[in-house]
This record gives structure tokens, sequence and C-alpha cells, in this order.
């Protein structure tokens, strides 16, 4: 049987493959280049493969506060022992918008006080823990193919209260959620156009292009044909 993975040995071989290079790019995609090694993503997911699934990894992952390690800590957690501390710990850890977005779609929104999260962090003010609240949410809106519609209403109000807020990363995320709901049905598009649209006409610039973006999508031809497909089926 084959040893389990260490964290300062995974933390040393991702040090061997650092990349200054990519470091140096990062800062024009919008991520924070600062305790990061530079690592491609298909060399993270190889990783990940070959240590497969490990819980105690990850924390000592994370732990360390590199970019690189704690990407690799959202790829191989085990969402099904991620507690409502863990998640709020890591959210509080959050300084770039991939770190936070792949936590949100490989660990939170799998985790049992998900829906939880989406709400606290929605009226939080630090920006990541605000935009993982929305990254989350988009995530499980995608992914959760059980829940009814009605749940995802229910978070519209959220997403208007928070679309007055200017900081870029949480009004990408706002907008995000939006357009997500409104093509998850028929139903639930009419209902965020409804939003959309009430944004639009807002005071607030950041509400204004979250609205008016979404509308452009959720009343697009091709949203709307693949909905009418999908509710003929």
């Amino acid at each position: 049987m084959a040893k389990p993975a260490s964290a300062k040995g995974i933390l040393a071989e991702l040090k061997r493959h650092k990349n200054p290079a990519s470091i140096r790019g990062m800062a024009s995609v919008g991520i924070n280049p600062e305790n990061s090694y530079g690592i491609c993503m298909p060399r993270l997911m190889a990783m990940a493969r070959r240590i497969g699934t490990d819980h105690r990894l990850a924390q000592g992952l994370w732990a360390s506060g590199i970019r690189d390690a704690r990407i690799l800590a959202t790829m191989v957690e085990d969402p099904s022992l991620v507690t409502g501390g863990q998640m709020d710990s890591w959210a509080r850890d959050l300084d770039s918008w991939d770190v936070c977005d792949s936590a949100c779609m490989r660990v939170f929104w799998r985790a049992k006080d998900a829906r939880k999260k989406i709400v606290l962090w929605g009226r939080d003010r630090r920006e990541f823990v605000r935009r993982a609240s929305f990254s989350l949410l988009a995530f499980l809106t995608v992914h959760d193919k059980k829940a009814p519609d009605r749940e995802f209403e229910g978070y519209l109000p959220l997403i208007v209260s928070a679309s007055t807020d200017e900081r870029n990363y949480v009004r990408k995320a706002v907008n995000w959620a939006l357009r997500t709901i409104g093509k998850r049905s028929l139903r639930l598009n009419a209902k965020a156009i409804t939003v959309a649209s009430r944004l639009s006409t807002s005071k607030s610039k950041s509400a204004r292009w979250i609205g008016s973006d979404a509308l452009r999508e959720l009343k697009g031809v091709k949203v709307q044909a693949r909905l009418r497909k999908r509710e003929a089926l």
C-alpha cells in the first residue's frame, strides 16, 4: 500500500516547478501573484489525480498560504468532510478570484453547509468572502439538478442587495449568479429578467452593468431556444 502523501513533500514538489515567467503574467489576468509558484493548471490536475482524495493533506496544503498549494488543496479535499467552520476559515483566507472559484467549484457547493454560506457570505463586506457567496451560488445552480426552482428564486433578493457593490470581483460574481439562475429554466429566466431589468435602471453604476449585461444574455435567442427545447422534453 502506497504511503499517503505529506504536505511537506508535496510543497517541495510544487516549489521545484516554480515558474517565474508565469508569475509575472498573473497580474494581467487579475490573479494575485503573491505567494505563488506560477504552476500551470494541467500540472496541478495531474498531481491531484496521482494523490487522490486526502482531507488531511488538503488542510496542510491550504495552511501553507501558497496559491498553487491552495488550488491543489481544493482538488484533493473531500467535500463530505468539510465543516461550516472550515468553509469560513478558507473563505477568510481568500485573496484571489482563481483560488476563490476553485474552492467554490470543487469543494464548497458540495459541502453540507453550502446554502447557509451563500446567505452569510453574501452579506459579508470582505471582497473575496462576498465573491465566494455568488460564485458558490453559480456552481450550485448549475450542478444541483434536483433542487427546486423556488430555492434559486429565493436568492434573487440577495443578488439585488449586493448589486451596488462596485468592487470588480464582487459585481462580476453577482452578475454570474444572476445569469446562471436565469439559464436554469424558463420560469427562472423570467424571474431573472425581471430582476435584471430593474437593476439596469438603477442609480448604481455597478447594478446597471449587472442588469444590462445579464439582460443581453438571458433575453438572447440562444438562451431562449435552449430553455424552450429543455421544457419541451
